[in-house]
């Protein structure tokens, strides 16, 4: 199992998710993919399991909660009067579905110590509680070393394993702070840099998505994605 967590909101995590997915189930492997709560939407509305399943085709996908404020799950079920999701509801959602899948993904909402409940609980307590490794997905441009390391920071002192770092969204005309923080986020991290997903991929279909996930991605994933060679397609002066 990995949980996916990003260095705050729309940095790309659902796009790194079904990229993940896709290219699992092109290997044969059954994926499941877990939202544990999703905000921002109303009942019947297209969340973001209904976007992964879209880009990355055969997969199992649930949502344990769903409040229609676009806040922090705690704030939102608070306000609209509903109930939260504990890690240990998260935690018997993934056993379940681990137990006949192959991999199974937690997409997490918004950055990593964002609250779940009442009591404080966040996706760090949901990967302690899983004993889960973290991927940390992070935008490209300026602030982003920052995010990234206070993320890897807490990971690094709850004991658990940041086993990498994506680029959610690789601008199609990357600037300066872009260029650069190829070599410096996976510093920052702590780890590798394991992928960089080009800006607007979400836009295509699966057939597409495929194709670019796995140039996206490393090999870990089961990728082409080599970050010295992909930095070499840039000149940085």
């Amino acid at each position: 199992m990995l949980v996916i967590t990003g260095t705050g909101t729309e940095v790309g995590k659902t796009a790194v998710t079904a990229g993940i997915a896709a290219l699992a189930r092109a290997e044969g492997r059954r994926v499941a993919v877990l939202k544990p709560a999703q905000t921002g939407l109303l009942p019947g509305e297209p969340g973001d399991v209904a976007e992964v399943a879209r880009l990355a085709g055969d997969v199992t996908t649930r949502e344990l909660a769903r409040y229609p404020d676009p806040l922090a799950p705690a704030t939102a079920a608070r306000r609209a009067g509903l109930a939260t999701v504990h890690p240990g509801d998260v935690a018997a959602a993934v056993t379940a579905l681990d137990a006949d899948h192959d991999l199974v993904l937690v997409e997490g909402a918004g950055g990593l110590l964002v609250r779940f409940d009442e009591t404080g609980s966040t996706l760090a307590d949901i990967a302690w509680a899983l004993n889960a490794p973290v991927l940390i997905v992070a935008q490209a441009g300026l602030g982003t070393l920052n995010a990234t390391a206070l993320t890897a920071e807490v990971l690094q002192r709850r004991g658990l394993e940041a086993v990498g770092v994506v680029v959610g969204s690789w601008p199609l005309h990357p600037d300066l702070a872009s260029l650069t923080n190829l070599t410096d986020l996976p510093e920052a991290a702590g780890a590798p840099l394991l992928g960089a997903l080009p800006q607007g991929v979400t836009k295509l279909g699966s057939v597409d998505f495929l194709t670019v996930a796995r140039r996206s991605f490393s090999p870990w994933f089961g990728g082409r994605f080599d970050p010295e060679t992909f930095a070499a397609q840039f000149a940085v002066q």
